[in-house]
């Protein structure tokens, strides 16, 4: 699997992420530009002893990480996917793409987007999940369905 943050903008958030990425064997893949940076004096300094366990890739743009996995099917996920989170059948391979913590994925990244998938939130509130938070919902939602492959 991989977990794919497209211009995140906080790096506690990312760190997050980065150890759900370890801790499941996950491939984490982040496109640019970055809100913060991830220098190996950075990454240090910020205690993430778990950094050289991380599966990273990072990517110029979103055109840049298409063309690095042709043939992968990409789920999108945004408050505005009218398709649950839970209602589709993960594979492995299959790439988790998630937007910016303040914007969200741009509209033209879902414009053409085959799989544009929601996690159920409560109505009304100008806010959604933590980044962190839905990625890790998601994310073990596909790994339950294949097994938990690799994990104890």
């Amino acid at each position: 699997m991989h977990l794919v943050l497209v211009e995140p903008e906080i790096p506690q958030n990312t760190g997050n992420i980065a150890r759900t990425c370890v801790m499941t064997g996950t491939f984490l893949d982040l496109v640019e530009p970055l809100g913060f940076s991830i220098a190996e004096k950075e990454v240090r300094r910020a205690g993430l002893d778990y950094w050289q366990y991380l599966q990273l890739r990072i990517h110029p743009d979103f055109g840049a990480f298409r063309e690095t996995y042709p043939g992968r099917r990409f789920f999108f996920y945004s408050t505005r996917g009218k398709i649950l989170y839970t209602e589709v059948a993960y594979r492995p391979g299959d790439c988790l793409v998630f937007g910016s913590e303040t914007r969200g994925l741009p509209a033209e990244l879902l414009i053409d987007a085959e799989f544009v998938l929601r996690i159920p939130m409560v109505g009304g509130i100008p806010r959604s999940l933590n980044l962190a938070n839905a990625a890790a919902i998601v994310l073990f939602e596909a790994l339950r369905q294949q097994g938990f492959p690799g994990l104890c």
